[in-house]
């Protein structure tokens, strides 16, 4: 399942939570809540599978430049070899054979710049939504572990009470 469309549940179910009035908190479903963190958990490593793809297709596009590029020169090198014979033709193909060798070495330079932006890019935003991902993790963690130490303050207030009540009775 996609992550962003998990965060947008994630959200919904904190938007649709009752307010604690007279406090900014608001009353959540837990196991809702961590049935989603355990979906987003079972996610995480599917993002992680396609930028792995990303950057096989990236390795594989900058093979297939090396290994057209390397074609191109051999190619390059038969013709000029074809031709040694005479001088100006030797002249003409090594030029030639240049000029394939630098357009070959262009075209996969640019195919390498196109490979090295689309991986990055996509892996830019992948850390995107894991840092937004860690971010509404650790909110949902440090909200649930201030109302778990205010549920467990006002425990300890309510069984304080009862023995200051006593004590100042006696007095």
């Amino acid at each position: 399942m996609d992550i962003q469309h998990l965060l947008g549940r994630l959200e919904a179910i904190l938007l649709e939570s009752r307010r604690v009035p007279g406090t900014k908190m608001r009353l959540v479903d837990a196991d809702r809540c961590f049935q989603l963190i355990d979906q987003m958990v079972l996610a995480i490593p599917e993002e992680i599978k396609k930028a792995q793809k990303v950057e096989q297709e990236h390795d594989r596009i900058i093979a297939q430049a090396h290994e057209e590029a390397e074609r191109i020169r051999e190619m390059a090198r038969e013709d000029a070899a074809q031709l040694a014979d005479d001088t100006t033709i030797m002249t003409i193909a090594q030029s030639r054979a240049e000029a394939v060798e630098e357009r070959a070495r262009r075209e996969a330079d640019r195919l390498r710049a196109e490979a090295d932006n689309y991986a990055l890019d996509t892996l830019l935003r992948l850390r995107e939504e894991m840092e937004h991902i860690t971010a509404v993790v650790s909110n949902g963690i440090a909200k649930l572990e201030r109302e778990s130490a205010e549920r467990q303050k006002q425990a300890q207030e309510n069984l304080t009470e009862p023995d200051t009540a006593q004590t100042e009775k006696a007095a």
